[in-house]
């Protein structure tokens, strides 16, 4: 149901009721270790390409979170997947050997949300029985389509973030049990005229912010409904400026509350930069660390608002600025 202008109320309470989560050797070195399912001690992922890794990374999270729900692939009704490759070819390739009618999602590093939220949507309306959701990405597929390749050895600025090689997927329904999908608030696209390819956080967190502030809006609710409010993946930088976003509306969040996937992943000796990012930033602390911790009891309702930035390598050669999109999920116990 729509409420407001930009949000959906989900009347029937889907749940998600199993996930699956991967990651590669950075990860595994980081403090959310014991929360994946999967970790890899190889970067290549036991594939012959960075894209193939990606890949492979995806469909482990899918088939992780199958075999934990003690599901087949054919009772699942769609496959709603996102990455940051051209064309999302890690999500169509895996879509491919899962065998599963495919939505693909281009939302950039916000397609966690987005596939979370259609999904909640399709089973809500009872357009789909189960919907399988997840994103994915890999560093150095990234960091060579986008920036430039790991072997050529360029110095990044303080600025930059570091993508994560790592994929979550969650399986949603009616059924079962598990955390409910409660909300969902569609973010609009922000372009502040930000160009800086290695300054995300700042091109993303007005974007995170306008989200935030539509969220609370239409559902009339305060910040202190969350235990958690979380931004995908902002970093140090982005998550600083749509802090003081946030405030500069009248909309003040604890910073007790108040965090940022980007800056969970990683330990603070771990030479990130500004933080995490990546589609798989956000799915994995989502449903890797919060899911654990609501199922621990630790965490009753949280708010992910995974932040994307909608630009490619044409556009940014042609100097185009960066526009930007943030989907925010809420979830309960």
């Amino acid at each position: 149901m729509l409420q407001g202008k930009q949000s959906w109320i989900f009347q029937n309470s889907p749940k998600i009721i199993s996930t699956g989560v991967v990651g590669g050797p950075f990860e595994a070195k980081g403090p959310l270790a014991s929360d994946f399912d999967k970790l890899y001690d190889d970067i290549w992922i036991g594939e012959k390409t960075y894209e193939k890794a990606e890949k492979k990374l995806l469909e482990d999270a899918c088939e992780i979170a199958l075999e934990k729900g003690k599901f087949k692939k054919e009772d699942i009704t769609f496959l709603l997947t996102g990455d940051l490759m051209n064309q999302i070819i890690s999500s169509s390739f895996c879509a491919r050997t899962l065998g599963i009618p495919h939505l693909g999602l281009f939302g950039a590093c916000s397609s966690s949300m987005e596939s979370l939220s259609l999904a909640a949507q399709l089973i809500d309306s009872g357009a789909a029985k189960y919907a399988l959701a997840g994103a994915t990405s890999h560093n150095v597929s990234v960091e060579k389509q986008f920036r430039y390749p790991t072997e050529y050895g360029s110095q990044k600025p303080p600025t930059s973030q570091w993508t994560v090689t790592g994929s979550g997927a969650s399986i949603i329904s009616l059924e079962g049990n598990g955390p409910r999908v409660t909300s969902a608030t569609i973010g609009r696209v922000v372009d502040m005229g930000i160009t800086d390819p290695f300054n995300m956080g700042a091109a993303m967190a007005p974007a995170a912010a306008d989200t935030i502030i539509a969220h609370f809006n239409d559902l009339d609710r305060t910040p202190d409904y969350y235990d958690i409010i979380a931004t995908g993946d902002l970093g140090i930088i982005g998550h600083r400026i749509a802090s003081d976003l946030l405030k500069d509306s009248n909309l003040q969040i604890p910073p007790s509350i108040f965090t940022d996937c980007g800056l969970l992943i990683y330990n603070e000796d771990q030479p990130v930069q500004a933080g995490a990012s990546g589609c798989g930033c956000s799915a994995i602390v989502t449903y890797g660390h919060f899911i654990n911790r609501m199922k621990k009891g630790e965490l009753r309702k949280i708010l992910i608002v995974a932040t994307g930035a909608l630009l490619s390598q044409l556009s940014f050669q042609q100097k185009e600025s960066i526009p930007c999109i943030a989907h925010a999920v809420s979830i309960e116990i």
